[in-house]
């Protein structure tokens, strides 16, 4: 009897310090017994992720909401695009490998788009069949990958949707924001040229029904709602259109750059931007700040409606871009595709459970990160060959001391298509193929053709002076080396070499 009280004492000691008292012993200072509600496995938050299509960080500026989300949450300082171009971020963005890991390297075969996606086996490697594995509910609406035709059947009978996702309201080529079809869970709907065919604001309002359908229910959700917002054609919404009428393109010191002797030989041939180059570039600009007003009211909508279902303590709220944009800097008009920071450092911003306000993280985060944080925050261990790494540390306020200090940039130059929304990116004059290493000292750059860059960044900032002739050859070899091991790498070898600086 003895024996069997002492053990009884120790298994009440074990509980006291633990969630609860046991027989009449309080529970520790700071602790407190659970409910049974908190016995109870918790509740997987939810995730919804606005995901635009080329919006660079000079349009944040004239996005309230955004601007409210950086208030109240956390912003990535230097996102970075492991290649700045819509099918490869996004094939990157699915499934948390580099464009030499998802075979997806261009938007269009053989060398990428949708199908070498899906051939590939991108689809069942992207995190929405994982999320729904786990319990989850997954909605995308809007753009999915470049060449998807929303009445492709997959030799089906009906519209195909991929695995891993509930509902699918999915356009094809819905850049003109008006007259596009949706494959909406396997059924062809056709939008035409009325205020509310908006695709932005259709998008929108589907993403809310999505969000007020969750109320009440035990099963947590993820949906993306991906917009072809503010990629050209440049349509903004009618109430917009009006708008800012006297905005210019921000002049950064790379505006119109004076001098590119120093520059490869694919920018050298571009000649100073005259006063009719100039005209156009300050209309563009203003479109795309037109264009993004209505993605800014749907962020306002979607945390809006979040409060009012009682669902905003459980969701993170995920806004980016797929890459970063130029117009005007370096003398070049509106495009992508080089390693220059307006084309490959693009916004994040997160809000939601236990996210700092306020907060800013300076480390070097990439879209092969996001698939690892959705799953970890689903509690489902990432796949090993994950080139990424969870940002999830960083929601916590916490950053992990093995953080890559080095991010890999690669891109391989397309073939011009008639049918390719950025065929001014493989014009000549356009960046040739090339790999290359960013962090916050420096910018180094090998294409194909044996040229180099190299930029201290800590000096200048805005990339105008290539000083790779003044490195010296261990400098050079090294960097050289890393670059290598970086565009080899899969898995857990990418971390440990992004360590390297």
């Amino acid at each position: 009897m003895i024996r069997r009280r002492r053990l009884a004492a120790v298994f009440c000691l074990v509980a006291a310090l633990g969630l609860g008292g046991c027989n009449g012993v309080p529970p520790p200072p700071g602790k407190r017994a659970a409910s049974p509600k908190e016995s109870k496995a918790a509740k997987k938050p939810n995730i919804v992720f606005v995901l635009t299509d080329d919006l660079s960080w000079n349009l944040v500026a004239h996005m309230p909401q955004v601007l409210g989300m950086q208030r109240d949450g956390l912003t990535f300082g230097n996102f970075l695009m492991a290649d700045s171009l819509c099918c490869t971020s996004r094939a990157t963005i699915f499934t948390g490998k580099y464009p030499h890991n998802t075979g997806v390297r261009t938007n269009f075969p053989p060398d990428g788009g949708y199908e070498v996606f899906r051939t590939k086996g991108g689809e069942q490697a992207s995190f929405a069949p994982f999320l729904q594995k786990a319990g989850y509910r997954t909605a995308l609406l809007g753009k999915y990958m470049n060449g998807y035709k929303p009445n492709n059947t997959q030799g089906g009978t009906r519209p195909y949707v991929p695995p891993g996702w509930s509902e699918w309201y999915v356009a094809g080529n819905g850049y003109p924001e008006y007259n596009y079809n949706l494959n909406e869970n396997g059924r062809l709907v056709h939008y035409g040229d009325r205020p509310q065919d908006y695709l932005t604001d259709v998008l929108a309002n589907k993403g809310l029904e999505f969000i007020s359908k969750a109320r009440g229910s035990s099963q947590p959700f993820f949906m993306e709602i991906s917009t072809f917002a503010p990629h050209g054609p440049f349509v903004p919404a009618p109430r917009h259109a009006a708008a800012f009428p006297t905005l210019r393109a921000p002049r950064a010191p790379s505006f119109n750059e004076p001098d590119i002797r120093d520059k490869p030989s694919w920018l050298r041939s571009h000649p100073l931007l005259r006063a009719p180059g100039g005209r156009r570039i300050d209309e563009g600009f203003r479109d795309r700040v037109r264009m993004v007003q209505a993605v800014d009211e749907m962020i306002g909508r979607i945390r809006t409606t979040l409060k009012q279902q009682g669902l905003d303590r459980d969701t993170y709220l995920v806004f980016g871009s797929d890459n970063g944009f130029h117009l005007g800097e370096h003398r070049l008009a509106g495009g992508k595709m080089t390693a220059f920071d307006t084309d490959v450092r693009v916004p994040y911003v997160v809000v939601g459970p236990h996210v700092p306000a306020g907060h800013r993280a300076g480390q070097p985060a990439q879209n092969t990160d996001l698939a690892p944080t959705f799953l970890e925050l689903a509690g489902v261990r990432p796949p090993a060959e994950t080139d990424g790494r969870s940002l999830v540390p960083f929601l916590r306020g916490a950053a992990p001391s093995d953080w890559r200090k080095t991010a890999l940039i690669e891109h391989v130059k397309p073939p011009p298509s008639p049918l390719d929304p950025d065929r001014q990116d493989s014009a000549p004059g356009a960046p040739t193929t090339y790999n290359a290493l960013r962090n916050d000292e420096l910018l180094y750059v090998e294409y194909a053709d044996g040229e180099r860059e190299y930029y201290d960044r800590t000096r200048d900032p805005h990339e105008l002076n290539n000083v790779v002739g003044t490195l010296p050859e261990y400098r050079r070899r090294y960097l050289t080396d890393l670059l290598y091991a970086l565009t080899h790498c899969s898995g857990a070898s990418c971390t440990s070499a992004g360590r390297s600086r």
